[in-house]
């Protein structure tokens, strides 16, 4: 017999009636339960496939590394298997979990227009590849949720206008006024589709051949609860939820963070918290940031949310040497609620998004930033704005560029390692993205091959590239940066200050400088990380660090000189570039 919290059937019980109405409830209780029967309930994680000992919340010693099925590739092996390999070789432990980028079946956009949600690409590999992915790594699996390919059954199946999925998509009339919709494209909303019953057009957020799924209809809902628990099934521990603040439409609004797209998202927490209480959700709102942290809810919807203004803004700091508007950011984040954490990054498989910094610097800053990243061979992509212009919404570059000096390799690896490090320093959970990881240039040819500006950091490297470019006498800059990385997020670890509850307050420092002190209240580890942004020399009064500076033993950990306090001098001087980590010993 089945055992379920009480408290959790009856919100999930609430939660289908506000999203559907009471009158379908037995209804779609009938089939959750018809769900649950198929996967099982009250086993932890939904084994036999996830190890439970992996089940767990976080600590410091979680960094999750994001990557696509076939980042590496050599003759005669499955990509997904080659990835693996690459991993047990050269990163190892360093890392805690992988993201897994889309590896369905798809038709474009790199996996995130999916064709059948519950089958692995074979140009991949097979679910016993996934599943061994999982056994070594916490396995993060996308839920593209918002939207599916153009050349799915389901949209096949609606142009055929069989039942369901002739129900599955939302029908426009083309003189519906939706100039108030947000949109993060310049493509027209709709496409026009013929069926059987004549043109129709259908609503497609971000490209016509990714046909955005009606929520309104609880037969959708129950296919992606379906796919939800297979991917559990098959491993996943964390569930990343893109693009799902477009989730329901409703005509005379934005369309984006509706009431019952944030009710949808505490169902599905509810329903991993009955089913597979160790698996966490991971929200993907590229926004503004007061809108992004609205998926926390209060702590009832994602436990993790992405801090999409840290990419821009940390890149803002490094091109123009000033940390004061990174400083008055971070200063001003309300820590998360319980149970819930940031997950911070720098670079992804998209561009660094723009709409994150509204609000955050002034409109000729991020001008200069635009105009900055096309000098260094980054592209733009634009949107379609409420008034018809095209205004910049992503830049398209890969990070390790996008921060460095052209022409001086040195200088760009201290810049982008700086970075790094204080991104992997912040309250929450590193994500690191696998082509940071090896100092990656811009691929020019490969857009130039796709057409498409987010090809420029989703560049793909074959086994003997790779051993050619960290092997022994190497000179690209991935044979430097992947080492130090590595030995960063190892010494980053061993720091309980770095736990992603631990608290953070930011420290109040000349403009060039950014910095931000660690406390765990566990074991009372204090640590304080330093940065300088700037090009020159910088420093700050130990003062300003710890009262009674002199009193304590200091241990920088990146360099790891330590020395008594009474012996150090009264400021602290950094290097351009410079990070430290510094703890105090009892």
């Amino acid at each position: 017999m089945r055992v379920v919290d009480r408290a959790v059937f009856e919100r999930i019980h609430g939660r289908l009636g506000r999203l559907y109405g009471e009158a379908q409830l037995p209804r779609l209780l009938q089939r959750l339960d018809l769900l649950v029967g198929r996967y099982g309930v009250g086993s932890h994680c939904l084994e036999p496939h996830a190890p439970q000992a992996r089940c767990r919340g976080w600590d410091q010693r979680d960094a999750v590394l994001i990557a696509y099925g076939d980042m590496v590739g050599t003759d005669g092996e499955a990509p997904l298997a080659t990835l693996r390999r690459f991993l047990e070789q050269r990163v190892g432990d360093a890392v805690s979990a992988l993201h897994l980028l889309p590896f369905f079946p798809s038709s474009s956009d790199d996996g995130f227009a999916v064709i059948d949600y519950r089958d692995v690409d074979p140009a991949l590999g097979t679910w016993a590849d996934i599943e061994a992915l999982g056994a070594d790594y916490r396995l993060a699996v996308d839920l593209v949720i918002n939207h599916v390919s153009g050349q799915s059954h389901w949209f096949r199946a609606y142009c055929n206008g069989l039942a369901p999925e002739r129900h599955y998509f939302i029908e426009v009339d083309p003189a519906t006024d939706l100039s108030g919709v947000v949109r993060p494209r310049a493509t027209p909303l709709l496409r026009a589709v013929q069926t059987p019953a004549g043109e129709r057009h259908l609503w497609a957020t971000f490209s016509h051949d990714q046909l955005d799924v009606d929520f309104s209809n609880p037969d959708v809902l129950f296919e992606y609860l379906d796919i939800l628990l297979l991917y559990v099934h098959h491993g996943a521990q964390i569930i990343r939820l893109d693009a799902v603040a477009y989730l329901f439409k409703r005509i005379g609004t934005p369309c984006i963070h509706l009431p019952e797209t944030h009710e949808l998202v505490k169902l599905l927490r509810d329903l991993l918290d009955m089913l597979a209480p160790g698996v966490l959700l991971l929200s993907e709102t590229n926004v503004p940031h007061a809108e992004n942290v609205s998926y926390f809810g209060a702590g009832d919807e994602a436990h993790m949310v992405y801090q999409f203004s840290l990419p821009p803004l940390l890149l803002h700091a490094l091109h123009t040497g000033d940390a004061r508007y990174l400083t008055d950011w971070a200063t001003n984040l309300a820590p998360p609620p319980a149970g819930c954490t940031f997950f911070n990054f720098t670079a992804s498989h998209d561009g660094i998004g723009l709409r994150p910094l509204e609000g955050l610097v002034p409109a000729a800053d991020l001008e200069a930033l635009v105009a900055a990243m096309e000098a260094r061979g980054g592209l733009v992509s634009r949107r379609s704005s409420p008034d018809g212009a095209a205004t910049p919404y992503e830049l398209n570059i890969t990070y390790f560029d996008a921060v460095g000096v052209p022409g001086d390799r040195d200088a760009s690896i201290r810049r982008f390692l700086c970075s790094q490090t204080i991104a992997m320093s912040l309250q929450g959970i590193p994500g690191i993205y696998f082509n940071s990881l090896l100092g990656a240039d811009n691929d020019l040819a490969a857009v130039e091959q796709t057409g498409r500006a987010r090809s420029i950091n989703r560049h793909k490297w074959t086994w003997a590239e790779l051993a050619a470019l960290l092997g022994a006498g190497s000179d690209h800059q991935g044979a430097l940066v992947l080492p130090e990385y590595l030995r960063r997020l190892h010494l980053r670890a061993a720091q309980p200050a770095f736990h992603p509850d631990a608290a953070q307050s930011v420290l109040d420092l000349p403009k060039g400088l950014f910095g931000l002190r660690r406390e765990d209240p566990e074991t009372g580890q204090s640590l304080w990380m330093l940065a300088n942004l700037g090009d020159r020399q910088a420093g700050c009064a130990m003062s300003r660090l710890e009262r009674h500076w002199q009193r304590a033993r200091w241990r920088e950990l990146i360099s790891g000189w330590e020395a008594d306090g009474a012996g150090l001098d009264s400021r602290l001087t950094l290097s351009p570039h410079q990070v430290v980590w510094l703890v105090r010993q009892s």
